[in-house]
């Protein structure tokens, strides 16, 4: 009788919110609910705009404890896209990219933090790019969650990565206004 009431009392304590478990996201690729854009100067005059079409991740989240957050991504170069062929070759060869030789761009969380406001977290993690890592500090807000109408929970989130070119080995002159590009990123993920 005594080992009934302590398995009822412990399956009780595990199933309390204040116990309740990370849930675990994978970005929304299929249904491209999700995109990871850049923005770049373009000579001082005018913002060049592109973005990544292939790519994949997954998050896991706690609501009660943004010690327990966690995001990946991985990012396929070759998938780079500014609307415009030859500028999207140039990317992709040895002046920036060098997809040959770097086919993916990766990202891993080592924490998440609460920010100031409900909904705003503050994410430190490694960044690779162009085969260099450097570790990286970006905000990202929650935007929202909830039940879709195919039966699937879901989760989004948003945020801005500033990077200066040549942290990464990539220093092809492009112009005293065109060291920074700016990965804003937009992830929708379905609950596992």
């Amino acid at each position: 009788m005594k080992k009934t009431m302590m398995a009822t009392a412990l399956l009780a304590v595990s199933a309390s919110p204040a116990f309740a478990a990370v849930e675990n996201y994978t970005v929304d690729t299929d249904g491209m609910h999700a995109s990871v854009n850049f923005k770049i100067n373009h000579l001082g005059y005018s913002w060049m705009q592109g973005r990544f079409n292939d790519f994949s991740g997954s998050f896991a989240f706690d609501q009660d404890n943004a010690a327990n957050n966690s995001v990946q991504m991985t990012v396929k170069t070759a998938s780079v896209d500014t609307n415009h062929g030859e500028r999207d070759r140039h990317l992709r060869s040895d002046d920036f990219l060098d997809v040959s030789k770097y086919p993916e761009a990766t990202f891993r969380s080592t924490s998440v933090t609460q920010g100031d406001e409900a909904g705003e977290y503050v994410v430190k993690g490694d960044f690779t790019l162009h085969g260099v890592t450097k570790p990286v500090e970006f905000e990202v807000e929650q935007i929202g969650a909830g039940d879709d109408p195919w039966g699937n929970f879901r989760r989004g989130f948003a945020g801005e990565l500033e990077l200066k070119l040549a942290d990464y080995g990539i220093d092809y002159d492009l112009g005293p206004a065109s060291t920074t590009v700016y990965l804003d990123i937009h992830l929708e993920g379905v609950r596992q």
